[in-house]
Protein backbone atom coordinates (compact mmCIF):
# COMPACT_ATOMS: atom_id res chain seq x y z
CA UNK A 1 0.00 0.00 0.00
CA UNK A 2 1.14 3.58 -0.90
CA UNK A 3 1.97 5.73 2.02
CA UNK A 4 -0.60 8.16 0.52
CA UNK A 5 -2.99 6.23 1.08
CA UNK A 6 -2.60 4.49 3.99
CA UNK A 7 -2.45 8.07 5.77
CA UNK A 8 -6.31 8.92 3.55
CA UNK A 9 -7.53 5.21 4.77
CA UNK A 10 -5.90 6.24 8.72
CA UNK A 11 -7.53 9.23 8.57
CA UNK A 12 -11.04 7.89 7.59
CA UNK A 13 -10.61 5.75 10.11
CA UNK A 14 -10.21 8.33 13.07
CA UNK A 15 -13.12 10.41 11.73
CA UNK A 16 -14.90 6.96 12.87
CA UNK A 17 -13.92 6.72 16.43
CA UNK A 18 -15.83 9.72 17.59
CA UNK A 19 -19.17 8.61 15.52
CA UNK A 20 -18.66 5.31 16.80
CA UNK A 21 -18.21 6.60 20.39
CA UNK A 22 -20.79 8.52 20.28
CA UNK A 23 -23.41 5.74 19.54
CA UNK A 24 -22.25 3.87 22.66
CA UNK A 25 -24.06 5.49 25.83
CA UNK A 26 -22.07 6.43 28.70
CA UNK A 27 -23.67 4.66 31.84
CA UNK A 28 -23.68 6.58 35.05
CA UNK A 29 -22.33 4.92 38.53
CA UNK A 30 -23.51 6.28 41.07
CA UNK A 31 -22.05 6.59 44.09
CA UNK A 32 -24.10 5.69 47.80
CA UNK A 33 -22.85 5.86 51.33
CA UNK A 34 -24.38 3.65 54.52
CA UNK A 35 -23.29 4.75 57.88
CA UNK A 36 -24.93 2.53 60.93
CA UNK A 37 -24.66 2.79 64.22
CA UNK A 38 -24.10 -1.16 64.68
CA UNK A 39 -23.65 -3.17 61.64
CA UNK A 40 -27.25 -3.68 59.92
CA UNK A 41 -26.96 -3.39 55.99
CA UNK A 42 -31.41 -4.08 55.59
CA UNK A 43 -31.39 -6.31 53.04
CA UNK A 44 -35.07 -4.72 52.30
CA UNK A 45 -33.55 -1.31 51.17
CA UNK A 46 -30.94 -2.87 48.64
CA UNK A 47 -33.70 -5.31 47.29
CA UNK A 48 -35.59 -2.49 46.25
CA UNK A 49 -32.68 -0.31 44.89
CA UNK A 50 -32.08 -2.99 42.64
CA UNK A 51 -35.74 -3.56 41.25
CA UNK A 52 -35.26 0.30 40.79
CA UNK A 53 -32.62 -0.34 38.60
CA UNK A 54 -29.18 -0.18 40.65
CA UNK A 55 -27.12 -2.95 41.15
CA UNK A 56 -24.10 -3.04 43.16
CA UNK A 57 -21.13 -3.38 40.85
CA UNK A 58 -22.74 -1.89 37.52
CA UNK A 59 -23.86 0.87 37.97
CA UNK A 60 -24.18 1.64 41.70
CA UNK A 61 -20.41 1.43 44.26
CA UNK A 62 -21.41 1.58 48.09
CA UNK A 63 -19.32 2.70 50.76
CA UNK A 64 -20.01 0.98 53.92
CA UNK A 65 -19.16 2.14 57.31
CA UNK A 66 -20.39 0.53 60.53
CA UNK A 67 -20.13 2.04 64.09
CA UNK A 68 -20.45 -1.36 65.99
CA UNK A 69 -22.31 0.78 68.86
CA UNK A 70 -18.95 2.74 69.55
CA UNK A 71 -21.32 5.97 69.11
CA UNK A 72 -18.33 7.80 69.68
CA UNK A 73 -16.85 6.75 66.30
CA UNK A 74 -20.21 8.23 63.88
CA UNK A 75 -18.95 11.89 63.74
CA UNK A 76 -15.48 10.47 62.71
CA UNK A 77 -17.01 7.96 59.98
CA UNK A 78 -19.55 10.56 58.80
CA UNK A 79 -17.11 12.94 57.80
CA UNK A 80 -15.15 10.03 56.05
CA UNK A 81 -17.98 9.50 54.05
CA UNK A 82 -18.57 12.67 53.10
CA UNK A 83 -15.11 13.21 52.12
CA UNK A 84 -15.71 10.62 49.66
CA UNK A 85 -18.04 12.87 47.18
CA UNK A 86 -20.83 10.15 47.41
CA UNK A 87 -24.19 11.23 46.06
CA UNK A 88 -26.45 10.52 48.49
CA UNK A 89 -25.86 8.91 52.20
CA UNK A 90 -28.55 6.41 53.13
CA UNK A 91 -28.67 5.82 57.54
CA UNK A 92 -31.23 3.81 59.37
CA UNK A 93 -30.19 5.65 62.94
CA UNK A 94 -30.64 9.22 64.73
CA UNK A 95 -27.46 8.99 66.26
CA UNK A 96 -25.45 8.35 62.73
CA UNK A 97 -28.30 10.88 61.07
CA UNK A 98 -27.18 13.73 63.46
CA UNK A 99 -23.41 13.14 62.96
CA UNK A 100 -23.59 13.16 59.00
CA UNK A 101 -26.04 16.59 59.52
CA UNK A 102 -22.60 17.87 61.64
CA UNK A 103 -20.30 16.78 58.75
CA UNK A 104 -22.31 17.91 55.46
CA UNK A 105 -25.30 20.42 54.87
CA UNK A 106 -24.85 19.76 51.08
CA UNK A 107 -25.13 15.62 50.53
CA UNK A 108 -28.03 14.59 50.22
CA UNK A 109 -28.91 12.53 53.01
CA UNK A 110 -32.06 9.76 53.09
CA UNK A 111 -33.38 8.73 56.80
CA UNK A 112 -34.63 5.29 57.27
CA UNK A 113 -36.59 3.76 60.53
CA UNK A 114 -36.19 7.23 62.38
CA UNK A 115 -38.79 7.27 65.57
CA UNK A 116 -39.08 11.26 65.09
CA UNK A 117 -36.92 13.35 62.94
CA UNK A 118 -38.59 16.45 64.25
CA UNK A 119 -37.59 16.37 67.51
CA UNK A 120 -34.29 15.00 66.53
CA UNK A 121 -33.80 19.04 64.57
CA UNK A 122 -33.29 16.45 61.55
CA UNK A 123 -35.84 18.32 59.52
CA UNK A 124 -38.00 21.44 60.35
CA UNK A 125 -41.01 19.65 59.69
CA UNK A 126 -42.55 16.59 57.84
CA UNK A 127 -43.99 18.61 54.94
CA UNK A 128 -41.26 19.82 54.22
CA UNK A 129 -37.79 18.69 55.95
CA UNK A 130 -36.16 21.88 54.61
CA UNK A 131 -32.41 20.75 53.97
CA UNK A 132 -30.33 18.04 52.96
CA UNK A 133 -32.35 15.64 54.94
CA UNK A 134 -35.13 13.20 54.03
CA UNK A 135 -36.95 9.84 53.85
CA UNK A 136 -38.41 7.73 55.71
CA UNK A 137 -39.93 7.94 59.98
CA UNK A 138 -41.21 5.79 62.46
CA UNK A 139 -42.28 9.18 63.73
CA UNK A 140 -45.26 7.91 65.99
CA UNK A 141 -46.10 9.33 68.95
CA UNK A 142 -49.03 7.20 70.66
CA UNK A 143 -46.97 4.15 69.50
CA UNK A 144 -46.36 3.72 73.15
CA UNK A 145 -49.50 4.50 74.71
CA UNK A 146 -50.96 1.35 72.59
CA UNK A 147 -47.74 -0.69 73.19
CA UNK A 148 -48.80 -0.17 76.75
CA UNK A 149 -52.27 -0.55 76.70
CA UNK A 150 -51.79 -4.07 74.69
CA UNK A 151 -49.59 -4.91 77.52
CA UNK A 152 -52.17 -4.02 79.92
CA UNK A 153 -54.83 -6.41 77.78
CA UNK A 154 -52.27 -9.14 78.03
CA UNK A 155 -51.46 -8.58 81.49
CA UNK A 156 -54.61 -7.71 83.23
CA UNK A 157 -52.96 -7.19 86.68
CA UNK A 158 -49.92 -5.34 85.70
CA UNK A 159 -49.41 -2.74 87.90
CA UNK A 160 -45.53 -1.72 87.87
CA UNK A 161 -44.19 -1.37 83.98
CA UNK A 162 -40.60 -1.12 82.94
CA UNK A 163 -39.47 1.46 79.86
CA UNK A 164 -35.77 -0.07 78.96
CA UNK A 165 -34.59 2.12 75.91
CA UNK A 166 -31.63 4.22 75.15
CA UNK A 167 -32.82 8.34 76.86
CA UNK A 168 -29.35 9.24 74.56
CA UNK A 169 -30.73 8.83 71.38
CA UNK A 170 -33.45 11.37 70.45
CA UNK A 171 -35.82 9.58 69.16
CA UNK A 172 -35.67 6.79 71.38
CA UNK A 173 -36.09 9.85 74.19
CA UNK A 174 -39.30 11.01 72.89
CA UNK A 175 -41.14 7.53 72.81
CA UNK A 176 -39.65 6.81 76.37
CA UNK A 177 -41.26 10.03 77.60
CA UNK A 178 -44.43 9.59 76.12
CA UNK A 179 -44.69 5.99 77.15
CA UNK A 180 -43.84 7.14 80.60
CA UNK A 181 -46.63 9.72 80.32
CA UNK A 182 -49.22 7.57 79.02
CA UNK A 183 -48.42 4.79 82.06
CA UNK A 184 -49.01 7.21 84.63
CA UNK A 185 -52.22 8.17 83.09
CA UNK A 186 -53.26 4.35 83.72
CA UNK A 187 -51.73 4.57 87.55
CA UNK A 188 -49.03 2.38 86.94
CA UNK A 189 -45.89 2.54 88.22
CA UNK A 190 -43.05 3.19 86.00
CA UNK A 191 -39.20 2.59 85.99
CA UNK A 192 -37.00 4.47 83.62
CA UNK A 193 -34.11 1.95 82.47
CA UNK A 194 -32.12 3.85 79.87
CA UNK A 195 -29.30 2.16 78.37
CA UNK A 196 -26.74 3.64 76.03
CA UNK A 197 -23.75 1.56 75.27
CA UNK A 198 -23.16 -2.15 75.23
CA UNK A 199 -20.87 -2.35 78.45
CA UNK A 200 -24.08 -0.87 79.91
CA UNK A 201 -26.08 -3.39 79.15
CA UNK A 202 -25.77 -6.19 82.10
CA UNK A 203 -26.19 -3.44 84.78
CA UNK A 204 -29.35 -2.24 83.29
CA UNK A 205 -31.04 -5.77 82.65
CA UNK A 206 -30.16 -6.43 86.37
CA UNK A 207 -31.47 -2.82 87.12
CA UNK A 208 -34.59 -4.08 85.09
CA UNK A 209 -35.02 -7.15 86.99
CA UNK A 210 -34.34 -5.68 90.58
CA UNK A 211 -37.23 -3.20 89.88
CA UNK A 212 -39.43 -6.44 89.61
CA UNK A 213 -41.78 -4.87 87.29
CA UNK A 214 -45.01 -7.07 85.73
CA UNK A 215 -44.32 -6.08 82.52
CA UNK A 216 -41.36 -4.27 80.36
CA UNK A 217 -41.60 -2.31 76.89
CA UNK A 218 -38.61 -2.52 74.76
CA UNK A 219 -38.09 0.49 72.86
CA UNK A 220 -36.35 1.16 69.55
CA UNK A 221 -32.97 1.52 69.22
CA UNK A 222 -29.66 0.15 67.66
CA UNK A 223 -28.44 -1.21 71.12
CA UNK A 224 -32.11 -3.11 71.63
CA UNK A 225 -31.81 -4.21 68.19
CA UNK A 226 -28.73 -5.71 68.43
CA UNK A 227 -29.04 -7.22 71.83
CA UNK A 228 -32.68 -8.09 71.08
CA UNK A 229 -31.95 -12.16 72.13
CA UNK A 230 -30.49 -11.42 75.57
CA UNK A 231 -32.78 -8.46 76.63
CA UNK A 232 -35.75 -11.55 75.94
CA UNK A 233 -34.16 -14.35 77.50
CA UNK A 234 -33.16 -12.06 80.48
CA UNK A 235 -37.27 -11.03 80.55
CA UNK A 236 -38.03 -14.71 79.73
CA UNK A 237 -36.17 -15.75 82.65
CA UNK A 238 -37.22 -13.33 85.52
CA UNK A 239 -41.34 -14.06 83.96
CA UNK A 240 -41.46 -10.79 82.30
CA UNK A 241 -43.81 -10.20 79.91
CA UNK A 242 -42.27 -7.97 77.51
CA UNK A 243 -43.76 -5.99 74.35
CA UNK A 244 -41.73 -4.70 71.87
CA UNK A 245 -41.01 -2.86 68.76
CA UNK A 246 -40.69 -5.05 66.01
CA UNK A 247 -41.55 -8.31 64.72
CA UNK A 248 -37.82 -9.96 64.37
CA UNK A 249 -37.68 -8.89 68.12
CA UNK A 250 -40.77 -11.21 68.80
CA UNK A 251 -38.74 -13.74 66.49
CA UNK A 252 -36.01 -13.26 69.08
CA UNK A 253 -38.04 -14.27 72.31
CA UNK A 254 -40.10 -11.21 72.71
CA UNK A 255 -43.62 -11.41 73.87
CA UNK A 256 -45.24 -9.88 71.80
CA UNK A 257 -44.23 -6.92 68.93
CA UNK A 258 -46.77 -3.92 68.03
CA UNK A 259 -45.47 -1.48 64.86
CA UNK A 260 -44.79 -0.84 61.19
CA UNK A 261 -43.33 -3.50 58.94
CA UNK A 262 -39.55 -2.18 58.80
CA UNK A 263 -38.94 -3.77 55.37
CA UNK A 264 -41.22 -2.18 53.92
CA UNK A 265 -40.32 1.32 55.45
CA UNK A 266 -36.48 0.72 53.81
CA UNK A 267 -37.53 -0.41 50.74
CA UNK A 268 -39.98 3.28 50.45
CA UNK A 269 -36.47 4.28 51.39
CA UNK A 270 -35.04 3.14 48.58
CA UNK A 271 -37.37 5.15 46.27
CA UNK A 272 -36.35 8.68 47.98
CA UNK A 273 -32.95 7.31 46.67
CA UNK A 274 -33.79 6.99 43.53
CA UNK A 275 -35.83 10.32 42.83
CA UNK A 276 -32.42 12.10 44.17
CA UNK A 277 -30.33 10.14 41.77
CA UNK A 278 -32.88 11.49 38.96
CA UNK A 279 -32.52 15.63 39.90
CA UNK A 280 -35.21 16.08 43.41
CA UNK A 281 -34.06 18.23 45.97
CA UNK A 282 -34.12 16.07 49.74
CA UNK A 283 -35.55 19.71 50.49
CA UNK A 284 -38.51 18.96 48.18
CA UNK A 285 -38.97 15.56 49.54
CA UNK A 286 -41.78 15.33 52.69
CA UNK A 287 -40.96 12.24 54.56
CA UNK A 288 -43.26 9.58 55.09
CA UNK A 289 -44.33 8.02 58.10
CA UNK A 290 -46.15 4.61 58.17
CA UNK A 291 -49.26 3.59 57.61
CA UNK A 292 -49.57 0.29 58.78
CA UNK A 293 -48.77 -1.39 61.32
CA UNK A 294 -48.30 -5.10 62.82
CA UNK A 295 -49.22 -7.07 65.93
CA UNK A 296 -47.38 -10.73 66.38
CA UNK A 297 -47.05 -12.47 68.96
CA UNK A 298 -44.74 -15.61 70.20
CA UNK A 299 -47.05 -18.31 71.33
CA UNK A 300 -44.14 -20.63 72.41
CA UNK A 301 -42.75 -17.59 74.92
CA UNK A 302 -46.62 -16.60 76.03
CA UNK A 303 -46.62 -20.66 77.47
CA UNK A 304 -43.29 -20.35 79.10
CA UNK A 305 -44.26 -17.24 80.85
CA UNK A 306 -47.94 -19.41 81.44
CA UNK A 307 -49.65 -16.32 79.85
CA UNK A 308 -52.87 -17.01 77.66
CA UNK A 309 -53.28 -14.47 75.77
CA UNK A 310 -56.52 -12.80 75.43
CA UNK A 311 -59.06 -13.90 71.90
CA UNK A 312 -59.60 -10.36 71.72
CA UNK A 313 -55.79 -9.96 71.35
CA UNK A 314 -55.62 -13.38 69.19
CA UNK A 315 -57.96 -12.34 66.73
CA UNK A 316 -56.07 -8.81 66.06
CA UNK A 317 -52.73 -10.39 65.33
CA UNK A 318 -51.11 -10.17 62.01
CA UNK A 319 -48.78 -13.26 63.01
CA UNK A 320 -48.54 -15.90 65.82
CA UNK A 321 -44.95 -16.90 65.49
CA UNK A 322 -44.44 -20.71 67.48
Amino acid sequence: MRRREFIRLLGGAAVGWPLAAQGQSIRKVWRLAWLSEGDQRHSAFFAALQELGYTEGQNLTVEYRFANTRYERLLELATELVGLKVDVIVSPNTQALLALQQATSTIPIVMTLVGDPVAAGLVKSLAYPGANITGTSLMMPDIGGKRLQLLKEIVPTMERVAIFGNSKNASTAVEMGATQAAARLLGLQVRMISVDSSDRLENGLDEMVNAKPDGVIVVLDSLTTIHRERIAKVALQNRLASIVPARYYVESGGLAGFGPNSDAISRRAAVYVDKIFKGAKPADLPVEQPTHFELSINMKTAKALGITIPPAVLIRADELIE
